[in-house]
């Protein structure tokens, strides 16, 4: 595991290009997850009811939120990070610009922290979800053998 230490020493390491390359990884898995979450919310439509029903509403009530939340978050992150990416493909040109590089190797400081918080609590919100549709399978599997 890095440290923060090593972290931020790493970062101040890292040329235009590499900022570039993190940044559209970055962008990758933000769309990945977009995708993730559209079939989130169809699991949901699918099986409102079955969490109306529960005991556990409140809960998945708050989790459903807690998606949506995350769905517009998701969104603003995309678009930061795509205009990080159009900012940076000017420093990518091989023309030195060592003003320009210093601010955006902060900016770029600052998009980690915050991807990586992201990605943490989406990562949660999916156990979340995954143990809440995972019960509910089980439960209508079961009433279906009991037919």
């Amino acid at each position: 595991m890095i440290t923060t230490k090593t972290q931020a020493k790493y970062l101040e390491l890292m040329n235009a290009t590499e900022m570039h390359e993190a940044s559209k990884k970055w962008y990758s898995e933000l769309n990945f997850i977009k995708d993730e979450q559209l079939f989130f919310d169809d699991l949901v439509t699918t099986y409102t009811l079955q969490l109306l029903d529960k005991k556990e509403f409140a809960n998945n009530k708050e989790i459903v939120d807690v998606l949506n939340r995350s769905q517009k978050r998701n969104d603003e992150l995309l678009n930061i990070v795509k205009t990080h990416i159009n900012d940076l493909e000017v420093l990518v040109d091989n023309i030195k610009q060592p003003k320009e590089e210093v601010g955006y190797k902060k900016e770029h400081k600052e998009l980690v922290k915050v991807i990586s918080e992201f990605f943490i609590d989406y990562k949660s919100l999916k156990m979340q979800l995954f143990e809440i549709f995972k019960e509910i399978l089980k439960e209508e599997k079961q009433i279906r053998l009991m037919k």
